[in-house]
């Protein structure tokens, strides 16, 4: 039962399975979303219109008239360059601000971007203006002093407005992003290196599909020209012009939009970036657990040194038991597995009934009860040692009591402390692992301190891909850390390593455990099987044998001991009730030592249950 006794190993799988789904769904995402963009020569349409920027000013009846004459003249290189002519008949305003578009919608997954540059103004007298920039919502802000002027002439110039198309090129833009005031004609001509062959335009509001006022392709249709007529200062102007293959050179400059798929968009840069942050970290710890995890290795014969009768000569004659290394039950469980639970503390209540220390009392069983013991705390045998584990666990189980039933330990009300006694006892094992040199750091300790290096690295990778995802559009490698750290996580139970001397009780221990299981373990000598085999049983306990071993101490009973011996119970550690039999022995050992696990079990829940209510 070695995943009783610690969450962690449960964390770290959940862990693992939480990043495993994460990254399932996030590729699925990724390639299930279309990436869609057609563009068509013979009936050129506006890309779909952006916000308008919030530069409106309201209506005022004194206000001047304003008209603009835009010149756009789009070069091979397809560079667009505007001229603006706008005029005020009346008094003009302090400032006229102008919006030229910086980034339009272009597709479900991209934004359009244009270059602008090279933006001036001068007046009707050729002098120079001071004017004032700033991008706002997607759009370029051109705030032009025009208090006391009759109008101004705006320059600037455009890249990325140009872009390639099945019949040849096509020019998009958004002549008139928005002004600050009412316009009564904006009168847009476009020119190019060779004439126009199809055009298009919308005007109005941002989200509108109406057409413009008027457009047509000017004398011998060598212009293109579109006008509008009483602009508000949320509406807009796009423009399309499709000319010929060859006239410009140039294409459109996207931005990849945000979204979950191109956060995480697989692409060879960031799968590159990914496997190398894997091979790099999970290879690293990979080999940090054959470094620092692996066991000290012992000689493979030394295992036979343990693959005998656990016995040695004893006063007059007799033999007594002596286990390999002198390992006692918990220990022998601790050092398997790296793990005190739940088998390794019923072992040793075992060990201490079967050495003197507790007596087991069957009650009676009454009706429409389950069975219940009764454990009698007992000096032990003289000259016997307790280790500082097993001191703590009859402290555990009696406190200052005598005596006490199974059935009490159970019950929270029995004793509130039984679960912080049975953690000091889980803890002191560990210790013994250190004391006794079979580990250089305690298993425990070193487990959690990589299950936290785990965690913390799992947490890590999920800012960083969080960040990677809000930011950029390599999250996908974010991933590489998230799934370190479930590694880590998962890998901090390979992390505790034995010392050589460890590694040489386990060998011995193994061959130990090899013995037990064999029929020569049942060689002892008449007249005191009894005694070795009831020596044995908590060390079947560990090795997951305990039925067999109690039938085989029954049967030594039956024919050890005499008629008087087995009326009086027969095992001096273990009584049954009046109708008991010794031939019942096999089911109420083994019933007992499941009850107990249950006992000890439901002690881990109460501390859990506690620490959930200090913690409201």
């Amino acid at each position: 039962m070695w995943w009783v006794g610690s969450w962690r190993p449960a964390v770290a799988w959940a862990t693992a399975l939480l990043v495993f789904s994460s990254l399932v769904t996030a590729v699925t995402v990724a390639w299930s979303e279309e990436r869609v963009h057609a563009a068509t020569a013979s009936a050129p349409e506006t890309t779909v219109p952006g916000r308008a920027p919030g530069i409106i000013a309201a209506r005022d009846a004194s206000a001047p008239v304003i008209t603009n004459e835009i010149d756009l003249e789009l070069d091979r290189h397809g560079v667009l360059a505007g001229e603006e002519a706008i005029r005020f008949e009346g008094e003009a305003p302090e400032t006229f601000t102008r919006a030229l578009t910086s980034t339009m919608i272009y597709d479900t997954d991209h934004d359009r971007r244009f270059e602008i540059d090279g933006v001036s103004a001068v007046d009707a007298d050729g002098a120079t203006l001071d004017i004032e920039t700033e991008e706002v919502d997607g759009a370029l802000l051109v705030r032009i002093p025009t208090e006391g002027t009759r109008g101004v002439r705006l320059s600037y110039k455009v890249r990325g407005a140009v872009g390639e198309v099945v019949q040849g090129v096509q020019l998009e833009w958004r002549a008139v992003g928005a002004y600050s005031h009412t316009v009564r004609t904006t009168d847009v001509t476009v020119t190019a290196p060779m004439p126009p062959e199809a055009l298009s335009c919308l005007a109005g509001e941002p989200r509108s599909s109406m057409y413009c006022t008027a457009s047509d392709m000017g004398g011998e249709a060598v212009v293109a020209h579109f006008l509008q007529t009483d602009m508000d200062p949320s509406d807009r102007l796009d423009i399309v012009v499709n000319y010929p293959p060859g006239t410009a050179e140039g294409e459109p400059l996207l931005d990849r939009r945000w979204s979950l798929a191109s956060a995480f968009e697989v692409t060879p840069a960031t799968a590159s970036v990914f496997g190398l942050l894997l091979v790099v970290l999970v290879g690293g710890l990979v080999a940090l657990i054959r470094l620092r995890g692996r066991d000290e290795r012992a000689l493979r014969r030394e295992a036979a040194q343990g693959d005998h009768a656990p016995l040695e000569p004893g006063e007059h004659g007799r033999l007594r038991f002596h286990a390999p290394d002198d390992v006692h039950p918990g220990q022998i469980g601790t050092l398997i597995d790296e793990r005190v639970d739940i088998a390794d503390l019923t072992a040793s209540v075992l060990d201490l009934a079967v050495r003197g220390y507790i007596r087991l009392e069957e009650l009676p069983h009454e009706h429409f009860t389950s069975v219940d013991w009764r454990l009698v705390r007992l000096g032990g045998p003289p000259g016997d040692t307790l280790l500082a584990s097993e001191r703590l666990l009859l402290d555990a189980f009696f406190g200052e009591e005598r005596s006490v039933r199974l059935s009490e330990l159970a019950s929270p009300r029995y004793s509130r402390n039984l679960p912080e006694r049975i953690d000091r006892v889980r803890e002191e094992l560990y210790q013994d692992m250190v004391r006794l040199r079979w580990f250089s750091r305690s298993p425990s300790r070193v487990r959690s301190v990589w299950t936290t290096a785990g965690m913390a690295t799992t947490a890590v990778g999920v800012v960083l891909t969080g960040l990677l995802a809000a930011f950029t559009g390599a999250a996908f490698t974010g991933l590489a850390v998230i799934i370190a750290g479930a590694a880590i996580t998962a890998g901090a139970q390979y992390m505790p390593a034995k010392t050589r001397l460890g590694s040489s009780v386990y060998a011995h221990t193994m061959g130990f455990r090899d013995y037990l299981l064999s029929p020569r373990a049942q060689e002892a000598p008449p007249g005191q099987r009894v005694e070795l085999y009831s020596r044995c049983l908590p060390y079947a306990v560990i090795f997951d044998d305990v039925e067999r071993w109690a039938d085989i101490l029954a049967s030594a009973a039956i024919s050890d001991l005499t008629p008087e011996e087995l009326t009086g119970d027969g095992l001096a550690w273990y009584t049954g009730p009046r109708e008991w039999r010794i031939e019942d022995f096999a089911d109420s050992i083994t019933t007992f030592v499941v009850t107990l696990s249950g006992v000890i079990t439901n002690t881990r829940r109460a501390r859990l249950l506690n620490q959930l209510q200090r913690s409201r």
